[in-house]
């Protein structure tokens, strides 16, 4: 029998629908998301490591400022090196999940990437000492990277000075992302992000 996250949630029935970001996303059964850093210094090595393993790491992420709403709200690196920690939060967002849309939490999420992953940005390009933004591609592992960064700081600013805890809260995103929803903050960040793009071309 094919191993299960968490040994409840079955890998082998999670499809991905988007085929430049099915070679990204690993959908490896292990039952426990956590290769030890194995793929760290591997070129592409990312692509190896369970993608839920790459959202238990994003949420292991420093203390930084993200300005929302017109105030700068300061995210703490709480969970920075407590992956035990971050694995527990992600085992309850996926458990809240499953009750609330009976459905496999896992292929929620890669529903949620597929939803929030931006197609466009912008790069800075210099001409003869000026510079310019222009409209740029993304690659698919950078809309990989991209989507998870957001689903993660969404989950912790919105757990920030609020009763809710951050297992809720990253559950509530991703249910949101999944069904497209506008009161998503991954949304509107993909939504930022491919109209600042459209509007340098």
């Amino acid at each position: 029998m094919a191993e299960m996250i968490f040994n409840k949630y079955d890998m082998s029935e999670v499809k991905v629908d988007d085929l430049s970001l099915g070679p990204y996303i690993n959908l490896t059964p292990v039952s426990l998301p956590h290769s030890h850093g194995r793929q760290a210094h591997k070129q592409f090595g990312k692509m190896r490591v369970n993608i839920v393993e790459r959202l238990v790491n994003k949420l292991m992420r420093g203390g930084t400022g993200e300005k929302t709403s017109g105030k700068v709200i300061r995210t703490h690196g709480k969970l920075q090196g407590k992956k035990s920690k971050a694995m527990k939060t992600v085992e309850e967002a996926f458990a809240d999940i499953a009750k609330r849309t009976n459905q496999n939490p896992v292929q929620v999420l890669v529903l949620a990437l597929k939803n929030t992953a931006p197609r466009e940005d912008t790069t800075r390009v210099q001409y003869g000492g000026i510079s310019y933004q222009v409209a740029v591609d993304v690659s698919p592992q950078r809309r990989l990277d991209m989507d998870l960064r957001n689903l993660a700081l969404s989950a912790i600013m919105a757990a920030f000075n609020n009763p809710k805890t951050l297992g809720q809260a990253l559950a509530d995103e991703i249910v949101l992302a999944s069904q497209n929803s506008i009161n998503s903050y991954a949304i509107k960040k993909r939504d930022e992000t491919e109209r600042m793009a459209r509007s340098t071309r």
